[in-house]
């Protein structure tokens, strides 16, 4: 009887890996869309950072630096967000920019792009 109750509990916990089993997104890319390499603005416009959302994905971690993240005078943006687009207004300048996907177990390595303001 004992025997028969341990099987039992170790079903249930096999089974309940099979539930909260988390996709491994590590090895995927997140696409970026806009804004590209080597694009300029002008100094009044909004920039729409927008991306292509990764399937299993939960959240994206965004970061803009001015100049560029090696060599960074100022870490302009740093955010989580749930979407694949996000807007600013930004001083005149270079910046680069970079996304990467996050689910609760993986993340994906950073897709980075840079643009500038004139």
């Amino acid at each position: 009887m004992r025997n028969l109750g341990l099987i039992i509990i170790a079903l249930i916990i096999c089974s309940c890996d099979d539930l909260f089993e988390v996709t491994d997104i590590s090895e995927q890319q997140v696409i970026i869309l806009a804004p590209k390499n080597t694009v300029t603005f002008s100094n009044n416009d909004t920039i729409n950072f927008s991306w292509e959302a990764l399937e299993d994905a939960e959240t994206y971690e965004v970061q803009l630096a001015t100049p560029d993240f090696e060599n960074a005078t100022q870490i302009v943006l740093d955010s989580i967000t749930e979407t694949t687009r996000l807007n600013a207004t930004l001083n005149t300048g270079d910046y680069q920019w970079r996304v990467r996907a996050v689910n609760s177990g993986y993340t994906t390595a950073y897709t980075t792009s840079e643009f500038t303001i004139e």
